[in-house]
């Protein structure tokens, strides 16, 4: 199956266009609009590493190396469309406008973090491996009753694909034609499990064969690639032509969280002839005439000064509420929760 499902890409690794029937399609705006976003989210994943280490953050799971088909696919939808995250796609809600103050504060364990910006419809990040799969297709299913022209996106990682929620969602979704995006992010590892040892397909996207959908593999870390192959499944969906299963092809530079030690189960060597998704479009804006070095800088300093002030506010937020950890688990509270509550308040001496 390998064969029917090769991996598309439009830029090669040294950044000239391999693909140029995406040539006019591609502009100054697009560029920026690329570029911006990635060297935004890259400075954000940077600084919450710092941050975890120093203590000031929790446990963190990075993402760098994956800025492409995160930046990429959520550019391509309207702020009234559905995101569905997993635990590593911050980079893609941070594109698609949930705030950076936000999102540090979910990686310290508040429950301020989990709230999406009210003019976005975005689901707190599943750290349950799949489950946001069925979730994404519900979503989908309300739009296509209540007649939008609305879709959802579910972003997971290649773990996922052996989760019973994967083939659940999916069965979903095709049988009821639902405008929904499945967009999996391959970066060869399920924790410390190797696609190889985690099934026996030589690719993600052949599973969509068995549900009747479209299936696609595309270069990950080819921003352009992931851009307008997600484009046209969002439009796909869009027009009610039902669901699409994108595999981006991508590698994940760090570790799995910072409490994990990659070394134990990733050879060293392994990724090191991967080209950087931002290093590679910058040579195809050095390539096609897109560079501007005074554009470059600002762009840093921007984005650089950004995080630095999300961090600012995050550690200005008052200390968390304790009764937040059994006042939102029930509409109505068990006796027995009430009783943990108590005497934990007692032993605060607030009762």
């Amino acid at each position: 199956m390998e064969h029917n499902y090769p991996i598309k890409r439009i830029i090669d690794d040294q950044g000239f266009l391999i693909d140029t029937s995406f040539k006019e399609q591609i502009d100054s705006q697009l560029v920026q609009d690329l570029y911006y976003h990635m060297s935004r989210i890259r400075a954000f994943d940077r600084k919450a590493i710092n941050l975890q280490r120093q203590g000031r953050l929790g446990t963190y799971a990075p993402f760098e190396g994956q800025e492409a088909a995160q930046v990429g696919s959520s550019l391509t939808l309207n702020t009234s469309d559905w995101v569905f995250p997993t635990y590593r796609d911050h980079g893609a809600t941070i594109t698609f406008g949930k705030s950076m103050v936000r999102t540090f504060l979910y990686w310290n364990g508040r429950v301020e973090g989990c709230v999406a910006p009210p003019d976005r419809n975005m689901f707190p990040p599943a750290v349950p491996i799949a489950t946001q799969l069925p979730h994404a297709a519900g979503a989908a299913w309300a739009e296509k009753k209540k007649g939008t022209r609305n879709v959802s996106i579910a972003y997971f990682g290649d773990g996922a694909t052996s989760e019973g929620d994967f083939h659940e969602g999916l069965n979903f979704a095709s049988v009821l034609k639902l405008p929904v995006v499945f967009f999996n992010q391959n970066n060869g590892y399920a924790i410390s499990v190797p696609i190889e040892k985690q099934m026996n397909s030589k690719t993600i996207a052949q599973k969509s064969v068995a549900y009747g959908i479209e299936g696609i593999r595309i270069d990950g870390n080819d921003c352009f690639a992931v851009y307008f192959e997600t484009k046209k499944a969002v439009e796909h969906a869009r027009n009610g032509s039902g669901p699409t299963l994108i595999e981006a092809v991508t590698w994940r530079k760090g570790a799995h969280t910072t409490a994990d030690d990659p070394s134990k189960y990733r050879p060293k060597e392994q990724g090191e002839n991967i080209v950087d998704p931002i290093m590679r479009l910058e040579l195809f804006m050095k390539n096609y005439g897109y560079w501007d070095e005074e554009w470059i800088q600002s762009t840093h300093k921007k984005t650089n000064n950004e995080v630095e002030k999300a961090v600012e506010e995050m550690e200005k937020f008052p200390p968390p509420n304790v009764e937040d950890v059994f006042n939102h688990i029930y509409a109505e509270m068990p006796a027995q929760l009430v009783e943990q509550k108590e005497a934990y308040l007692a032993h605060l001496g607030r009762q």
